[in-house]
């Protein structure tokens, strides 16, 4: 890293005697509980930093800079109020909130909006392939999108929040994002044989020297398989088993003829300069992991069946993760960052085999998952915590790398989780804090416009948003909430805005001829799966007993607490509901009201007195890989 190193420091000593850098925080703010830090570049080791509450002015942490970061973890305030750093003679942050799931409060409804906005067509079954560019089912975007797992997978995180919302789209009695789910599962079953013309597309899908497919319809059962699992774990209310059933025999039929079985390789021709030609992997077509998860949720779908074979869909299941544990190269960058919004599936598909199925993922699963938190530990050794390409490179120098930080952190969430690191997990919440502002532009990741701000399409909290943005490109992105849009090249990371001592500004070398182009409905996936994993390692069910003590002993007739913590703080102003899962001597599960213990703790509960006929009581919260669970048995 020698090289990598030298570029760092001669980025550090450009800075004169009598300048300053800006304080670049997470503009937002910073989850309770979870790592925090802030970028201050040129500032000296030893420098002077405070915590200062908005409100009342009144310092409530200090610390010191090292390698031009500040980290404040242990600040864990239970407040309402914005905070400031102020670092001594270099000047102040925009303000910020700390509180109980932050992230999840701005983020979590945005996060699926977007793939509202981004549709196609209102119709799914007659979405007009011809006139959608790419396809659809998003605008600027193919089968490949994989839309529907991540929805899936978003829903299944934490339920109870996603049932609140049932006001914009659907018939306003189901969850919009159910509503999503089962929109996108209508158009992959209507056009999972489709082989005529798109709009437009970078190129074309098939093996090299076979007959071209302008449109990746293979990819459509990879979108009805998570469905198909989904049905069995929250779909059930919402899908009518007709329905379902005829996605769950196109899937039987079709799997292998569309080679969902196996991990497809060089499948993809593109005609873009940053991936032309066949590619091993491409983020257009042929994603490394996707196998996967598609034939986990087969697995997962055909277990529950009496005439099932889950059998098969397991083995290719294990096939493919084998294949990723002896073949993924984290040298190669076409497995790692070149294959840009597609590098995410690869680890967090991996990870979400020990979620799902533990007892039958292949040796090596965890050992494999464990060398890639290494190499990201090697990879994001700088103060803004950013992987770097080489020791020569930090970024792209041409393009934006949307698929890097805002999926990234989603990948450490899942596999630090999976192996306990807390270290891999703080470096997570730094991806997290780029995409809000830690980065060498100091700005949010998506375009602040009007016209976001104007239909609610922003973040809360965030003061200035990436500099340019193309709202009327292939995506027609400008009035879609939520949408990432530019991401730092090469030469920026070399850029900082400086501040004379008199506080007259300097040369003005950040935000400076930021990369803008038009964001993308597979960029968006990657951040939509790094809101999913975040709540792995923060939510929890537990059984009390009525004096508050953890207990997993109880006799029949008692009367115990049932605790939910999870990511349902959205109004600090009033105690919120939220409902946990009660399954009782192994029947079907009901479903248990619980109630915030007060204003803006995060913290639901409710007493239950157990059934004098128990003999075991489960509490879950969650399902699909993230259920949380408490197990109770009688003494």
């Amino acid at each position: 890293m020698r090289v990598f190193f030298i570029l760092l420091i001669c980025c550090i000593t450009t800075f004169a005697q009598n300048e300053k850098a800006q304080v670049l925080v997470n503009q937002a703010g910073y989850n309770l509980g979870e790592s925090k830090h802030f970028v201050c570049v040129g500032a000296k080791d030893g420098a002077k930093f405070k915590i200062i509450n908005n409100t009342t002015n009144q310092v409530v942490f200090e610390g010191e800079i090292l390698n031009q970061e500040g980290w404040f973890t242990r600040f864990n305030p239970v407040s309402k109020d914005e905070f400031r750093v102020e670092v001594d003679g270099v000047g102040t942050s925009v303000p910020f909130w700390i509180a109980d799931h932050l992230l999840e409060k701005i983020a979590s409804k945005l996060g699926y909006e977007f793939f509202i906005d981004v549709r196609g067509s209102e119709d799914p079954i007659n979405a007009n392939l011809p006139k959608v560019y790419g396809g659809g089912p998003s605008r600027d975007g193919g089968a490949y999108g994989l839309e529907t797992i991540f929805e899936c997978l978003q829903y299944a995180s934490n339920p109870a929040l996603y049932d609140r919302w049932k006001t914009e789209f659907g018939d306003k009695n189901v969850p919009d994002l159910i509503e999503l789910i089962l929109w996108h599962a209508e158009f992959a079953y209507a056009h999972v044989a489709y082989q005529g013309p798109v709009a437009n597309r970078h190129g074309s899908l098939g093996y090299e020297g076979q007959s071209r497919m302008q449109y990746d319809y293979w990819n459509l059962l990879d979108q009805l398989s998570v469905v198909c699992a989904a049905y069995h774990d929250f779909l059930k209310p919402y899908l009518p088993r007709e329905k379902y059933l005829k996605y769950r025999q196109v899937c039987n039929e079709k799997w292998m003829e569309y080679e969902r079985h196996k991990v497809v390789r060089y499948w993809t021709y593109s005609v873009k300069w940053v991936d032309a030609g066949f590619q091993e992997f491409n983020e257009m077509g042929n994603a490394y992991g996707q196998s996967v998860f598609s034939n986990l949720f087969m697995y997962l779908c055909e277990k529950n069946e009496a005439d099932g074979k889950p059998g098969k869909y397991l083995k290719w299941a294990q096939e493919s993760a084998t294949d990723i544990i002896q073949n993924w190269d984290f040298n190669n960058p076409r497995h790692m960052w070149w294959i840009r919004n597609a590098e995410h599936i690869t680890p967090q598909a991996l990870a979400y085999f020990l979620l799902i199925a533990p007892e039958h993922a292949p040796k090596g699963t965890k050992e494999k998952l464990n060398a890639w938190a290494t190499h990201m530990y090697q990879k994001t050794n700088n103060f803004w915590k950013y992987r770097v390409h080489s020791e020569t490179e930090w970024a792209h120098s041409k393009t934006k790398e949307l698929g890097g930080a805002p999926a990234l952190g989603g990948s450490m969430f899942a596999v630090a989780y999976l192996l306990k690191d807390t270290r891999l997990r703080d470096l997570g919440w730094a991806q997290v804090d780029f995409v809000f502002g830690v980065n060498p532009v100091g700005a949010h990741l998506s375009n602040k416009s009007k016209e976001r701000v104007d239909i609610g399409g922003y973040w809360e909290g965030v003061e200035k948003g990436w500099p340019g943005a193309h709202p009327n490109g292939y995506g027609m992105l400008g009035k879609v909430r939520g949408t990432l849009d530019g991401s730092p090249l090469d030469k920026d990371f070399q850029k900082v805005k400086v501040v004379t001592t008199n506080g007259n500004e300097g040369q003005d070398i950040i935000s400076k001829d930021a990369y803008a182009t038009e964001g993308w409905c597979v960029s968006n996936r990657g951040w939509q799966a790094t809101l999913t994993f975040s709540t792995l390692g923060s939510q929890h069910v537990k059984v009390l007993s009525r004096e508050g003590k953890e207990i997993n002993r109880a006799k029949a007739g008692e009367t115990v607490i049932l605790e939910l913590k999870a990511a349902l703080n959205m109004d600090w102003n009033r105690a919120e509901k939220g409902q946990v899962l009660l399954a009782v001597n192994g029947k079907p599960a009901t479903a248990i009201e619980v109630t915030e213990t007060g204003e803006n703790t995060g913290i639901f509960r409710t007493s239950y007195k157990i059934p004098t006929s128990c003999r075991s009581l489960q509490l879950s919260y969650g399902t699909l890989g993230f259920a949380k669970i408490a197990d109770l048995v009688m003494r």
